[in-house]
């Protein structure tokens, strides 16, 4: 099997205290990924600091979009790049090393066995977890999870995680044109457009742990939201 070209999109809003550090991880494993940041015009100098790291890394790339235009909307554009550029493969990943860097040597394995459509980086497959959350924020996913499952018929597990990646057979099935969901609802109906567009997919455990630095952007707002647009996707998909 020929080598897979893999991209990698980083979302960024003032991570400029995180996007090195997870940029010099990601590449002193080797995995062959390209990495994506595409940044929303973050006021602390994020898409400045990666401009100097784009001079040692030929496999770093940078997408600047002006204002804060969400986390849905940058992915998006990301998987539009994905295909303009020709890659196979393309995935989701925080900059804040939530997602664990070393999790992407088992997203290389399991790309290179042809066997999937999508993968799914699971805290709920067994072996997953997360670290350093509180037992609220435990329950609200779990909960959130377990909803999205029930509501719209879908046997994944982690329904809202957010270190996926997708071939470009599942964004074919999916039709990035087609997504309706922003924020915290964006990783449900991805998920839920590739199971019934008949994907083939895995879930694989990692431990999902909060951010480093910075301050999270997850908010009681966001979660709330969320839960009446699954509802609204049970009947819109």
């Amino acid at each position: 099997m020929s080598a897979l070209k893999v991209l990698i999109c980083i979302p960024t809003y003032n991570e400029a205290e995180n996007i090195a550090g997870i940029v010099e991880a990601i590449f002193s494993l080797d995995v062959g990924f390209d990495i994506l940041v595409i940044d929303d015009g973050s006021p602390d100098g994020t898409a400045g600091v990666v401009r100097e790291l784009m001079g040692s890394h030929e496999r770093l790339q940078l997408l600047e979009r002006e204002g804060k235009g969400g986390l849905a909307s940058a992915y998006v554009a990301g998987f539009r790049y994905s295909v303009q550029h020709g890659y196979d493969v393309v995935g989701e990943m925080d900059a804040d090393f939530s997602h664990p860097p070393e999790a992407l040597l088992e997203v290389r394995r399991l790309l290179e066995s042809g066997e999937y459509d999508f993968l799914v980086g699971s805290r709920y497959a067994a072996g997953g977890g997360t670290r350093n959350w509180g037992l609220v924020r435990k329950l609200i996913s779990r909960f959130g999870s377990q909803y999205a499952r029930v509501l719209l018929g879908v046997p994944i597990k982690d329904m809202t995680g957010g270190f996926n990646f997708w071939t470009r057979r599942a964004l074919e099935a999916i039709g990035i044109d087609r997504i309706m969901a922003e924020g915290y609802c964006f990783q449900i109906e991805l998920k839920t457009r590739a199971c019934r567009g008949g994907m083939r997919y895995t879930e694989f455990p990692i431990i999902f742990e909060d951010r480093r630095v910075g301050q999270s952007k997850m908010s009681k707002r966001i979660v709330v939201e969320a839960f009446y647009k699954v509802l609204l996707l049970r009947f819109k998909l």
